[in-house]
């Protein structure tokens, strides 16, 4: 989305609270998407609910705390969490608010392609699904028919993508279809395909250590795999004592392992052999 002032910083704020969550490996990315993209749906049906939620004469802990109640145990912790910070920023204008829960729906989604080192096969689908739709007019014109159901163009994806792409993919262009919030068919999929940009430029490394890193770790390592990898490197930290000492780098389908455990392991599949 392109947002202007008040929302930009909102929008800023919201993209770090993103990364903070999902950078935990223990958060769901995909359900994180699938309950951002509802509440998404709600505040865009709901105009006078979404008016309350922005308005900035409104106190933000307030909002927030309605927002809560509103969702009440609907949506999981992280979920509740995000929006209850995005309703507590101010925004430029309303719409705002549910265009920032939208991309952060879809970000999430691209997050778990990441995660399961699909998300080059998911920008390659929705390169490709957009050149199928702008050389058949009959599907574009099926896809964007303001008179069909949205459980009619569902299945008319599902016939199409069903078992042929990714399911990420598959999800974010069922919401796009189905959800067009007033988008072109082919703007919309070009905001995909620059999320998914985005999202493949940054590398993640999960690093699993026996105690927790130091700072200055933490610095060595991530210059280290920086000038390995040649980007930029964010470290996805977690602390696992079975490693017994050393780490355990993941970075996408590539792991390097250096723990004593790996090294035991190995040691006795070479002494089984």
């Amino acid at each position: 989305m392109t947002a202007h002032g008040a929302s930009r910083e909102a929008l800023a704020a919201a993209r770090e609270r993103l990364d903070a969550l999902t950078d935990a490996t223990s958060v769901d990315a995909a359900r994180l998407a699938d309950e951002l993209a509802a509440v998404t749906a709600l505040l865009d049906r709901e105009v006078s609910l979404r008016r309350v939620l922005t308005d900035p004469a409104q106190d933000g802990e307030a909002k927030a705390q309605l927002a809560r109640r509103l969702l009440g145990t609907q949506v999981g912790g992280p979920t509740a969490d995000l929006v209850a910070g995005l309703v507590r920023a101010r925004w430029s204008q309303s719409r705002d608010l549910v265009d920032a829960l939208e991309e952060l729906a879809n970000t999430a989604d691209l997050t778990a392609a990441q995660r399961d080192g699909s998300l080059d096969d998911v920008e390659d689908e929705l390169f490709r699904f957009g050149r199928i739709v702008g050389s058949s007019t009959e599907l574009r014109a099926a896809l964007t028919d303001r008179k069909a159901t949205a459980p009619a163009k569902g299945a008319l994806l599902r016939t199409l993508l069903g078992g042929r792409a990714k399911p990420v993919t598959e999800r974010l262009v069922t919401r796009l279809v189905t959800a067009p919030r007033g988008r072109s068919l082919e703007a919309g999929l070009e905001s995909l395909s620059k999320l998914a940009a985005e999202r493949r430029d940054r590398m993640v490394a999960v690093v699993t250590s026996a105690v927790p890193l130091s700072d200055p770790q933490k610095q060595r390592l991530g210059a280290a795999l920086a000038k390995l990898y040649g980007r930029p490197m964010h470290l996805n930290l977690d602390v696992d004592p079975a490693v017994l000492g050393g780490m355990r780098v993941q970075v996408g389908d590539e792991v390097i392992n250096g723990s004593i455990a790996d090294r035991l392991e190995d040691a006795g599949r070479r002494l089984a052999g």
